[in-house]
C-alpha cells in the first residue's frame, strides 16, 4: 500500500484480490461536506487518472445542477 487515510479511530478496510494482488484507487473529499467520489483502475498512470478526472467533473457538474435548481 503506497498511502491511505482513514477517519481517527477507525481502521482502514482494504480488501485484497490474492496473493500480490494490485488495485488502484484514486479518490477526492470534499472537504465541506464528507462526500467521497472513488476510482478504482486496473492500474495507476496518466490515461486512469484522466479516467477519474472525468468523473470527478460530472460528479460536481451533477452537483452544480442540483445545487441551481
Amino acid at each position: 500500500m503506497r498511502a491511505t487515510w482513514s477517519e481517527a479511530g477507525r481502521q482502514k478496510q482494504v480488501p485484497t484480490y490474492g496473493h500480490h494482488a494490485h488495485v488502484s484507487v484514486f479518490g477526492a473529499v470534499n472537504v465541506l461536506n464528507g462526500d467521497t467520489v472513488l476510482h478504482r483502475a486496473v492500474a495507476a498512470n496518466a490515461t486512469t487518472f484522466l479516467d477519474f478526472l472525468k468523473i470527478l467533473k460530472k460528479h460536481y457538474a451533477v452537483m452544480q445542477q442540483t445545487i441551481a435548481r
